[in-house]
């Protein structure tokens, strides 16, 4: 499985969604896991981003699909990286 870095900003939509449904946050890593992807790790931050997500995926469309998904539902921004852990990328190099 890959690793992704996830980050998040809401939306004033998504801000209201939160704040009236707080477990809205772990619904959505449910809807996830249906997409064929697993939340391992998140934070809420202060900041540009408003969570960070460390996401594992198969591979990069089945996290372009959870990306288009989120993305579609007026929620939040998402910008999304693929994580290479450090003793890969030396190896490669």
């Amino acid at each position: 499985m890959a690793t992704y870095i996830m980050l998040c900003t809401l939306t004033p939509e998504g801000v209201q969604t939160v704040k009236n449904n707080p477990q809205r946050i772990k619904e959505v890593n449910s809807e996830v896991e249906k997409l064929g992807a697993r939340v391992k790790a998140q934070w809420a931050t202060l900041g540009h981003f408003d969570f960070i997500s460390i996401v594992e995926a198969p591979d990069e469309a089945t996290m372009a699909r959870v990306s288009l998904e989120l993305g579609s539902r007026g929620t939040g921004r998402y910008e999304t990286l693929s994580a290479i852990p450090v003793d890969e990328f030396i190896a490669s190099l």
